[in-house]
């Protein structure tokens, strides 16, 4: 063999020794420098750092909080690449201008309650609560499986909005009064803190609304400028001290069965965003709103054992001809509402389908079952 072909066997033979003598996986690997250089290559993602206005007080229990376990959530999920900051009402923006702060890009996120913008829109306060509508339970249902969603989204979408439910405090008071309310003449001339459609039905009874932010309802009472508030439930209206300026405690809450607050986000934001922050963004979203009804589920029923026992507050049910004549005028201001909007009649429409669907099976379930419990627990045996 000349030399030329033996060095040339040699090599060969070399070479596939070395390569039967390491494993594919040590073969494949890639030098220490190459893979520094290739992390150098990559782009990382981007990250977003967000501004949350909110109509609550800053760190407001159940509402405040809400928002601020949402953020939480949210950065916690997408590993940093999104910190969202939350700001109570005033420190950025007041409460009643939320709205118009994420719609102009002020702050990307807001978080409140659709019915504080019916002046932007007569069909917002459907997506919050109306006067014996839905309760928590149904408005779920209807957003998420009745179409209210998609009409919520078409209606936003005009103010460059995006929105999503993030919360329910559930069935509410009916409010704080500094007198016995024993027949609609009681409430004539009434001044009382009530926001939404609710305060136009008060208004058709004779009483005066007032729209005020939860952080004045409390000196508004103690000076004498309202007669009466709604504010949320026993968890919420006794950590505002509210025992202290009002004696009387009425319910049923008539005119917020199951309101829902909504997170709206900047839609230009929104539609920028990859596809996995928006779906951490809305199941954060899903999993506030449903944590925010459990916390006050739980929460409620302490609180009012402590406004009865500790404080000694007197909880009255409104007379059920109050309620009849708040129910008449309640439909007479939904049908105004609606009638000259083809929108807010299409939104109601659908509102009112679900909730004609869902009185007649929750009389066989929820309610006939709660009824019957409480017979139950009270002794009576003919229930």
């Amino acid at each position: 063999m000349d030399r030329r072909k033996f060095v040339s066997a040699l090599g060969l033979g070399l070479g596939a020794a070395a390569l039967a003598g390491c494993g594919q996986q040590d073969c494949d690997k890639p030098e220490a420098g190459d893979a520094e250089a290739k992390s150098k290559s990559e782009p990382k993602p981007q990250t977003y750092e967000w501004k949350m206005v909110t109509t609550w007080p800053k760190n407001y229990p159940g509402l405040g909080a809400g928002a601020n376990r949402f953020a939480k959530r949210v950065e916690e999920m997408t590993a940093g690449r999104i910190k969202i900051k939350v700001y109570g009402a005033k420190e950025l923006v007041p409460a009643f201008e939320v709205f118009d702060a994420v719609r102009q890009g002020s702050a990307e996120m807001g978080h409140g309650a659709a019915y504080y913008w019916k002046g932007k829109h007569p069909a917002t306060p459907f997506f919050t609560a109306v006067p014996f509508g839905l309760t928590a339970q149904e408005m779920n249902g209807w957003l998420h499986y009745g179409g209210g969603q998609e009409l919520w989204d078409d209606l936003y979408a005009q103010f460059g909005l995006k929105p999503f439910a993030c919360g329910n405090t559930g069935t509410q008071m009916a409010g704080w009064f500094n007198k016995e309310i024993n027949s609609i003449d009681d409430l004539k001339g009434l001044k009382m803190r009530m926001p939404g459609l609710a305060g136009e039905v008060l208004g058709k009874v004779g009483a005066t609304p007032v729209q005020l932010p939860g952080a004045e309802v409390f000196t508004s009472l103690q000076t004498g400028a309202i007669d009466a508030a709604d504010w949320v439930g026993p968890y919420n209206d006794l950590t505002f001290g509210l025992q202290r300026v009002a004696k009387y405690y009425y319910y049923p809450g008539w005119q917020e069965p199951g309101p829902t607050l909504e997170l709206t986000i900047n839609k230009k934001v929104w539609d920028s965003l990859p596809m996995d922050l928006q779906a951490i963004i809305r199941y954060a979203a899903q999993s506030e709103n449903q944590d925010m009804l459990d916390e006050y589920t739980a929460r409620n029923n302490a609180a009012l054992e402590e406004l009865v026992n500790k404080h000694g507050v007197q909880v009255r049910r409104l007379p059920d001809d109050v309620l009849a004549a708040l129910k008449g005028a309640s439909d007479d201001v939904i049908e105004a509402l609606v009638a000259d909007n083809k929108e807010a009649r299409k939104v109601y429409d659908s509102y009112r389908a679900f909730r004609d669907q869902s009185v007649n099976y929750q009389a066989v379930a929820e309610q006939s079952y709660m009824n019957v419990r409480s017979q139950l627990e009270k002794g009576d045996k003919k229930a």
